[in-house]
């Protein structure tokens, strides 16, 4: 049996928390929460962006079923996911 990996912890940058505050329809809550489970489970997951030599390595986890968009960056050591904007 494969050893078992610890979720990544999952954080929000201030622009995202508002975003997430301003998301009211539980349906809308309930595929973000999907999402942001799958990106934990396995934060490389997501399409890597283009970097910018003014911004981190961003990657873009699309969820066409639940019509969910995550932009987030991953920490060095994999073990935090930092949301940088919500799309639902």
């Amino acid at each position: 049996m494969p050893p078992q990996r610890r979720r990544a912890r999952i954080v929000f940058s201030d622009a995202a928390a508002k975003q997430l505050e301003s998301i009211s329809l539980e349906v809308e809550l309930h595929a973000l929460d999907r999402a942001l489970v799958v990106i934990s489970v396995d934060p490389e997951i997501g399409e890597q962006l283009p970097a910018t030599a003014d911004a981190p390595a961003l990657r873009q986890y699309t969820d066409d079923v639940e019509s969910v968009r995550v932009l987030y960056f991953v920490t060095a050591l994999r073990t935090v996911v930092v949301v940088a904007y919500i799309e639902t």
